[in-house]
């Protein structure tokens, strides 16, 4: 049981990864998040409004496997696989969120202070959902395909606009940690 509780070393995962896009690039398949949303959304009739979503969703509902992967494998361990241990932080990053008011860091998978009800029907909590729901779509749009699927699929295929995008992902992300985060809370 510690085998699949504990984090899998680079040497077994990786390979477990490539063998995965060794099939994907051999069955002529790509893999990405966010064109499993836009099957979905052509799949609910959305390309009679907008032509993005007017193509032939059913070439693509095999990647809605995905959705479903990630789907059960949360359910299945959150209910069975979940220890309920405090999640091990940096002391300095629970020091750092501390002051961010982040009070109990690490206690939970998720901070009360943006996860709960509370928090997320507020004037606060709904900004930040709408605002980073609009941004994300927005990129996901702008950048042609989401993180995994430039990461993965887009990196294992050489493509460059993928690297481009990736480098771009991390440039983000370093932003929003040590300049936008901190204004924000």
């Amino acid at each position: 049981m510690d085998f699949i509780l504990d984090p899998w070393p680079w040497y077994v995962s990786g390979p477990l990864i490539a063998i995965v896009m060794l099939l994907l690039v051999f069955f002529g398949k790509t893999f990405g998040m966010s064109s499993n949303l836009r099957t979905l959304c052509a799949m609910g009739g959305a390309g009679k409004y907008a032509d993005f979503f007017a193509f032939d969703w059913k070439s693509q509902k095999w990647n809605l496997t995905v959705v479903a992967g990630a789907i059960i494998g949360g359910f299945v361990a959150v209910t069975f696989l979940s220890d309920q241990k405090p999640i091990a932080l940096n002391p300095e990053t629970v020091a750092a969120l501390s002051e961010l008011g982040f009070e109990k860091a690490g206690a939970a998978l998720l901070p009360g202070e943006l996860y709960d009800w509370d928090q997320v029907w507020s004037v606060k909590g709904m900004s930040i959902i709408l605002i980073a729901g609009f941004l994300v779509g927005f990129g996901t749009r702008y950048a042609g395909g989401c993180t995994s699927g430039h990461a993965i699929t887009g990196l294992s295929n050489l493509q460059l606009p993928s690297l481009i995008a990736v480098i771009g992902f991390f440039i983000g992300g370093l932003l929003m940690t040590h300049v936008l985060f901190p204004l924000i809370f």
